[in-house]
């Protein structure tokens, strides 16, 4: 008998949720979860969809999009995650394992896609594993917390909500000034002006105009697809779209015969995707102090000035004590912490930061957020933030919206 229940299962980024998630599939007994064992179940996750494209690219096994002529790995994540929910559902289930299901897509598309989980969660017992709170279904029925690989059981609902709500964080001391002040004579920053770009004839920015100006505090939203990777390729140097068009980075037009390198010099990057570059034993102190010299580990010997900022860094993030430990050996939450001061140490003009929360749980987020709201306020660094998630604690002071059209996205500025 198929049961209407839906629980829910709070994730950390030390949770292994690889393990409970083959323990439901495979039957075996998982205390608190033991009425799975007589149940078949399917997994929606992006490892599913993972693993059908590996299919499709090696052994051109078509499963997911056998009814289309479009292959899986050219679809949006959106259109991916939609040919997954169906294929499983063609199968009837008696539970869906739901893993994170609302990563890597933006807000139209987490919206319509929680519609459609809601409903079937009213027939079919649903399963989810989610890092954030506000990604947890209405009318979820029961509640679990997953603490590394222990699973623990909440008595009611307003007990779990209780414990896990998230407050506000606050940062002791202050932002520690630079060693070697970059000196920016300029109100405007960046300047796109009636800016176009097409690829392979489709165009995908129609005629944006933004300015960003020294000191300001910016999130940059749109659909998937909608162009904000374009318009960042842009500013950092690393798109040639650029060229031709009324677009100026600290004062130079582009085209004009501009060092990439001397941009680079002036702006700050990060996106979680860097992380992945450090895999040798680099300490947090020598984390911090590559920035200064923008190579991936440090390759000359620090100066006790360098050490010195370095550790004012690390007892800002409340890591001082940690100085000596490996970056490889840090909590998620933790590595983002000292690669975003690691983009900051140096205080560059212009700081931009791409889908930093990505994969965070609640509690990191939170955490990240704080450090990013207390630099907007306590630097002279102009941030640009760019993600799919509405962070509810973060701060910015305008948000600049690309919204598609067929004619390519036009962009809007709102201030908060």
């Amino acid at each position: 008998m198929k049961l209407s229940k839906s629980y829910a299962i709070l994730t950390q980024n030390n949770s292994n949720t690889d393990q409970l998630v083959q323990n439901l599939l495979r039957n075996h007994a998982v205390p608190g979860l033991t009425e799975f064992q007589q149940l078949d179940g399917l997994l929606f996750s992006r490892s599913e969809i993972n693993r059908y494209m590996d299919e499709e690219e090696r052994h051109d096994i078509k499963i997911l999009t056998k009814d289309s002529e479009q292959a899986l790995k050219t679809m949006s994540s959106g259109e991916q995650k939609k040919a997954l929910l169906n294929y499983l559902l063609d199968q009837d289930p008696d539970f869906i394992i739901l893993v994170n299901p609302y990563d890597n897509l933006d807000v139209a598309t987490q919206a319509q896609l929680k519609e459609q989980l809601q409903d079937i969660a009213s027939n079919k017992i649903v399963v989810q594993l989610v890092s954030r709170l506000d990604d947890i279904l209405p009318d979820t029925t029961h509640f679990f917390k997953l603490d590394g690989e222990s699973l623990h059981q909440y008595e009611s609902p307003d007990a779990f909500w209780e414990e896990n709500k998230t407050e506000s964080i606050n940062f002791n001391g202050t932002i520690p000034p630079p060693l070697s002040p970059i000196s920016i004579d300029l109100k405007e920053l960046v300047s796109f002006k009636k800016v176009s770009v097409s690829f392979d004839g489709r165009k995908v920015l129609d005629e944006i105009d933004w300015t960003i100006k020294k000191g300001e505090f910016w999130q940059l939203i749109g659909p998937n697809g909608s162009g904000k990777s374009t318009l960042l390729s842009m500013i950092t140097g690393d798109s040639h779209k650029g060229y031709g068009e009324d677009l100026t980075i600290f004062g130079q037009k582009k085209g004009s015969g501009e060092s990439v390198w001397d941009l680079k010099q002036k702006i700050g990057y990060y996106t979680p995707a860097i992380t992945n570059k450090f895999r040798g034993y680099h300490t947090l102190e020598n984390m911090i102090i590559s920035g200064l010299h923008d190579s991936i580990g440090l390759y000359v010997l620090p100066t006790d000035s360098e050490k010195q900022l370095a550790n004012e860094w690390l007892h800002l993030l409340n890591l001082k004590n940690r100085k000596n430990d490996h970056f490889r050996d840090l909590s998620v939450g933790n590595k983002r912490l000292v690669m975003m001061a690691r983009a900051m140490v140096k205080h560059p003009p212009l700081l931009i930061l791409d889908e930093p929360t990505a994969g965070l749980d609640d509690s990191s987020a939170n955490l990240f957020v704080a450090l990013v709201n207390k630099i907007a306020k306590e630097s002279d660094s102009t941030i640009v933030f760019v993600s799919h998630r509405k962070e509810p604690q973060l701060d910015p002071e305008y948000i600049f919206e690309l919204r598609p059209s067929e004619n390519g996205s036009k962009g809007t500025t709102s201030s908060i």
